[in-house]
Parts: structure tokens; sequence; C-alpha cells
């Protein structure tokens, strides 16, 4: 179900806080240019603070410098979106050179990971000025000087790592596609610039391709030869045409893995597009699986990724193609793969969300895969849309039922009630959020059920358009089965707004499952809004 070919941190950890905990604040009163610290998330062994620089005068504030000390016993594991460097418990961050003038009236926010339970920050100078304002540092302070002429590590010094997982071990994995780099101008940076990489646990890299049945490159130019600029690049440092030289995707995951040290990075093959080759692949797993490894772990790229992703549309069933390899097809890939690459690689699968009654989950014995895979992704979007041009309008991902569904059993719950039934553990399944919205024209009824002629027009692709675009042309008026909706002239679209994540991360965690992921990164506005409230959500 999901688009793919078709539609054409330093380093934070994403910690989990749940909704109802209210965040402590270290602020250091008012002034012309100020500076707060807010422990959004503490779990006794570490803590996630935000950080926030305001601008109170009437003049652009070019630069910005906060030099602070941490109590004994804390430290700064990990940060993102500033520069921070350290002198004993004495720590200094800068503006990013990326970063533009901070506007009069406007603020701007950086992060960190601390080690222990959170301790407010003491000694706080802003720009050599008390945090809290006025013209007098405290006498504790450094003189006030520019920020130095060569730049500060973009990594802070060894430290214990961070966690690899927010509190509680919930997962936060986030789809990026290889061909955003094209029409949707979308960059391995821009993860980092908008606070995702902070907030993600996991990436998927989509996709690689099937073809033969082996395992193959998708498009080698934006995989590994697009050569990034500095401007464009993760870490400010452009790529080389050296012998040998890694560039594209592949580099800039690289550098992003190496600002945001908690990040796995999983290659995921198949897709809509891509799957017809693993009908094939069933027929030999082994040499499947073979093929697999060589490409995963070539010496050119093996640091980058840290396991391999099956997103098999359909297996036993039918997607762009149909396939008839039987009920432990899927299965026999699977523990293949997870023979060739051995218990340490992350082995993960996207999966069919159809719950109904003799559909695509009953077709394969996904179950007895279960036990060879970290975790198992039931795709829980797109269940309905302008591919049924004249509808009847309908969310593309329900989280329940409701009077009127066009078809029983899709609805999200139910897979992964499904699922469960046939002995998945919960904790190995995560719930699947869409980052965009599917639509109709034609349509003269406000809520779901209603008939339309058509797709309603999309930026990339009639009947799809991005949350981020959404949001602000067709804002959402009203909810059914868990996500919304909305009709703006004759067209009606569904889509999941920060407010309807927020229920379905309440969700996940009362079915115990091991967190969420998502299609995919360039749908999400700038500032990471989604990503942000599944994160806020997960517990």
């Amino acid at each position: 179900m999901k688009r793919s070919l078709r539609l054409a941190l330093c380093a934070g950890v994403a910690v989990a806080a749940a909704v109802a905990v209210v965040p402590m604040t270290s602020a250091f009163g008012a002034g012309n240019v100020t500076t707060t610290f807010t422990a959004s998330s503490d779990w006794g062994s570490g803590h996630e603070v935000r950080v926030t620089v305001s601008n109170g005068t009437d003049a652009p504030l070019n630069t910005w410098r906060v030099e602070f000390d941490l109590p004994a016993g804390t430290t700064i594991s990990s940060f993102w979106d500033a520069d921070v460097t350290r002198s004993g418990n004495r720590y200094t961050a800068v503006k990013k050179s990326w970063a533009g003038a901070l506007a009069p009236g406007a603020s701007t926010s950086w992060g960190y990971i601390g080690s222990g339970a959170y301790k407010a920050p003491t000694n706080c100078t802003v720009n050599g000025a008390s945090c809290g304002g006025g013209s007098t540092p405290p006498t504790t302070a450094p003189p006030t000087t520019a920020p130095p002429t060569t730049a500060p590590p973009t990594t802070p010094p060894p430290t214990t790592p961070p966690p690899t997982t927010p509190p509680g071990g919930k997962k936060v994995v986030g789809y990026f596609t290889q061909w955003g780099v094209y029409g949707r101008n979308y960059h391995v940076k821009n993860i980092h610039t908008s606070g995702s990489a902070a907030k993600l646990t996991h990436i998927l890299y989509a996709f690689g391709n099937t073809t033969g049945g082996r395992c193959t490159i998708g498009d080698s130019y934006a995989d590994y030869d697009k050569a990034y600029t500095a401007a464009e690049s993760v870490d400010g440092v452009g790529d080389t045409w050296d012998t040998g030289a890694l560039r594209g995707n592949f580099n800039q995951l690289r550098k992003l893995k190496a600002m945001y040290p908690h990040l796995k990075v999983i290659w995921s093959f198949g897709g809509w597009t891509w799957s017809g080759g693993f009908t094939q692949a069933a027929r030999d797993p082994a040499a499947f699986a073979q093929s697999c490894y060589n490409l995963v772990e070539d010496p050119r790229w093996a640091d980058v990724f840290d396991g391999i992703d099956i997103d098999w549309e359909y297996p036993n069933a039918c997607g762009l193609t149909c396939d008839e390899s039987g009920p432990n097809a899927f299965k026999n890939v699977i523990s293949a793969l997870r023979t060739r690459f051995g218990s340490s690689a992350l082995v993960t699968a996207a999966i069919t969300a159809d719950g109904s009654n003799g559909g695509k989950i009953d077709a394969t014995d996904y179950a007895g895969a279960a036990g060879n895979l970290n975790w198992i992704m039931p795709m829980t979007y797109d269940y309905f849309g302008a591919f049924n041009p004249q509808g009847p309008t309908a969310p593309h991902s329900p989280l329940t039922s409701y009077a009127g569904i066009p078809q029983q059993g899709f609805w999200s719950d139910a897979a992964i009630q499904k699922l469960k039934s046939k002995g998945i553990p919960a904790s190995k399944l995560l719930l699947g959020i869409g980052f965009y919205g599917r639509g109709w024209t034609g349509v003269t009824q406000t809520g779901p059920g209603g008939t339309a002629t058509g797709a309603a027009p999309g930026t990339y692709e009639a009947g799809i358009e991005d949350y981020k675009v959404l949001k602000n042309t067709c804002p959402a008026t009203g909810t059914v089965g868990g996500t919304a909706y909305a009709k703006c002239g004759n067209n009606w679209w569904s889509y999941d707004t920060p407010a309807t994540i927020g229920g379905k991360m309440s969700y996940a965690n009362g079915q115990s499952l091991g967190g969420a992921f998502f299609w995919e990164l360039s749908g999400d506005t700038t500032n990471g809004e989604l990503i942000t409230a599944i994160k806020n959500g997960l517990g």
C-alpha cells in the first residue's frame, strides 16, 4: 500500500516524553536577549533539554553564544542545532553556520542529551550578558568575546554514549526516499535541520531493487554518486571526486550517523514498484540473502547500514503484481536473511495491514517469520483513496472502525489485533503513520461517505498531498475513526495531524506496541510537527 517510485545529531536521542508530564524549566528571567533551559524528558539516568534563545531587541541577532556550567555529575553526551564545546564543567554553544540571523522578537532552539537526572545549569550567559537579560554578566562568566574564528568541533568530547532507543525501548522509525533529492529537494541534511534526527531511532532508506530475485541498487546516482556541496552537506563539508570517495545519500547518511551516534540506518528493499523480484527470490532464499548481504555490506558503505528491511507487497497475494509463492515463502526468505546477516544485524519488515477475514495478512505466515525479525511494520495507511475515483470518501488511515466504513477490517486496530492473535508479540509491532493525505474532488458531502468524480489535485500526484501543504491549504475540520478530514471547496482530504497522532500514540502505548514508524520524512513541516507528536506521544 506504500507509495514508492510511482509517486514521483552532532547527536541527539529520541527521548519520548509522556504528554502528561509538565516540563521542568530553568528560566533566567527576561531581557533583551534571553535563554531558557527546559527539560522535556527525564528518565533518571539521563534527560533531554531544549534550550531556547530569544531575541527581545529591535535588531536582527546575527550570532549568539550561550555559556553555562553543569552541576557535578551531569555531562552533555549529545546535542543538535548548535556547535557545543566543553572545558571542565563549562559548556559553550554557538549558532550553527547554516542558521540565519535571529529576527527581532523571534526565538530559536537547540537541544542536548545529558547524563544523570536533570539539574539546572548555572552561571549562564548569552553573548556575555546574563541569560536572564541585562548588561552585567556574572562574575564567574568569561570575557564577552565573539565566537572563535576556528569553528568548534561538530561533535562533543567522548562521553557516555546515549541510549539507542528512548526510555522503555520505544522505536521512532522514519522512511527517507532516495528520489526525494530530485523534485522534492529533500536531502539528508533536512533530517538534521528539521530536528527530526534527534527524535528518530531508525531511518529506513527506500528503496533497493529486487531485480532477478536479487538485491540490487535502486538509483546509483542518488545512492552513492551525487556530489553535495558544502552548503548542501550535513556537516558543511563538500564531497570530493577523489578515487574511491563515497558521495550521494550514503555519504550523507554516514555523516548524519556521526553527528547522531544513537541513530541506526536500515536499507529497505522492494516497495510497491520493486516487489516483483521477491517471487523469484522465494525460489532460492539463500542466494537472495547472499546477494543482499553482498550489497548491504559492500565495503564502500558497510558502515552506513545496520541491517536490511523487506517491504514485499505482497507475499502470496497481489500488489502491483501478483505472487503465488505460497504462505511459507515470506517466512523462508526472512529465515535465510537472518542466517546470512547474523544475530547482530537488524532484519525488519513492512507488511500489509489488511485485517479483513481472508485478506492479505491471512495469506502469509507472518507469525512464522516473526522470530527472525527485530520488528514488523504493518502499513496502517492507504486503506482508502482516489484509486477508487468515485469514492466513497473515507479516511485513508483510520485507527478504528466507524459507522459506514467501506470495507470491514480496513483500519489499524483490526490489523494489530489480527497479528497479535496469530502470536506475534505486541512489542514487535510498530504502528504506521502517513505524513500525507489522500483526497478526492467533485465532492459535495462534508463528512465521509460522499461520492466523488476523481482524485483531488496534488503537488506530485493527483489524490495525494503532503501534510505540510494540507495543514495550510485544507486545515482539518473533523475527525472520524481516530484520524482527521476536511472538505475545502469540492475537494475532500483525510490525513493525520499532531492531535490525531497523539491519540494513535496513546493507542500504541495501551497496546504495548514497540513504537511507531512513518512514511515519509519529506511530508512533515520544516520543524518536524508530526515526528514531534510521535516522539512526545510514545511513553
